[in-house]
């Protein structure tokens, strides 16, 4: 379970649900950095570290950063 900064308690799906959907509307050309995808979940009341986002999305199986970004 994850609290957000208001204190509500919500499940880790919200949480990944948020990053899915952050990283599908991002510019494929410049995809967003974990910390780039804080700052912007830290506007949706989440507050959490950029190693936490790494670790769901690894465990998305969505890429990084270098490694999404389109040629």
């Amino acid at each position: 379970k994850i609290t957000k900064k208001s204190g509500k308690v919500v499940g880790v799906e919200e949480l990944k649900t948020a990053i899915k959907d952050i990283i599908e509307l991002e510019d494929k050309n410049k995809p967003l950095s974990d910390l780039e995808i804080v700052k912007l979940l830290d506007t949706q009341d989440f507050s959490i570290a950029r190693r936490t986002v790494a670790k769901y999305r690894e465990s998305m199986n969505i890429l990084n950063t270098k490694k999404r970004k389109l040629k």
